[in-house]
């Protein structure tokens, strides 16, 4: 998606791509991060984004699951908390529309870019604390949001608890979108034996940023079976054939090798003379 800075404005292309991805056979359905509004600091946040009780925007999307008859994944929107923070929430919506699991972006962005201003995405947002696998057209689906694609564990947790299919709903800058974003989630994929589906915010926005694109789908093995080349909106569509999962994970059983261990550091090693 280009999402801009009107709910209502954004959710009427959801629509419009939900419609084409059922016709051409999806039963689940994944939107970019900032789906619902994509606002540039905290002051665009509170013009948009309410509480979760109540939300007209989240109301708007059930409809659109229920109308179409599909697994509506709303990759996320920002919701709005009592400490003036937001939550940036991921929401399943079964075909009936009734929510089945959300989950809140766990990791945030705080860095102080060289040569460019601080970043604090803690600032605006209160990360989540639970991560989510829950049941979804006929697997398991694990939830992730753009950052969080660079934590492993993160992904590791999910495959383990029964996930075998993870999404990463993303607005990933154009800099980081070149320069990692596809070897990220292939990475995802492989470690894990999961499918890995990722959506993405792409061109030029109204709030100024300008956003990476190339939305994929990523099979066990790691390789990209589907995907946008470019920013421009659009739907990727492919089937999900769980077998490769228990495949790549019987060929590669990283999950099953896993072990614990403990750390050394040798600190006086490192005193030494050379």
């Amino acid at each position: 998606m280009r999402s801009g800075l009107e709910p209502a404005a954004n959710l009427d292309a959801l629509d419009a791509l939900v419609a084409s991805a059922v016709a051409g056979g999806a039963q689940y359905v994944l939107s970019p991060e900032v789906t619902v509004a994509f606002a540039e600091n905290r002051e665009g946040l509170a013009r948009v984004a309410g509480p979760a009780e109540d939300n007209g925007d989240i109301a708007r999307a059930a409809e659109i699951a229920d109308a179409h008859g599909v697994y509506l994944h709303l990759g996320s929107l920002a919701v709005a908390l009592p400490d003036g923070r937001f939550a940036n929430r991921s929401i399943l919506f079964g075909p009936d529309g009734a929510i089945i699991a959300s989950y809140d972006k766990i990791h945030l962005f705080d860095a102080t870019l060289p040569g460019l201003r601080e970043y604090r995405e803690s600032a605006t947002y209160k990360g989540g604390d639970v991560a989510v696998v829950t049941p979804a057209a006929g697997f398991n689906l694990g939830m992730a949001i753009c950052y969080d694609v660079r934590f492993p564990a993160l992904f590791n947790a999910l495959a383990g608890a029964g996930a075998e299919v993870i999404s990463v709903p993303a607005a990933f800058t154009v800099p980081t979108g070149q320069a990692h974003w596809e070897v990220l989630l292939r990475a995802r994929a492989i470690e894990t034996g999961s499918y890995v589906i990722a959506a993405a915010q792409g061109g030029h926005h109204e709030n100024g940023r300008a956003t990476y694109g190339h939305s994929m789908i990523i099979d066990p093995w790691g390789t990209v079976v589907a995907r946008i080349e470019g920013d421009e909106p659009g739907i990727i569509v492919a089937d999900i054939d769980l077998g490769r999962v228990a495949d790549a994970r019987g060929r590669v059983p990283a999950l099953a090798n896993a072990r614990p261990f403990s750390l050394s550091v040798n600190q006086s090693a490192r005193k030494m003379p050379i």
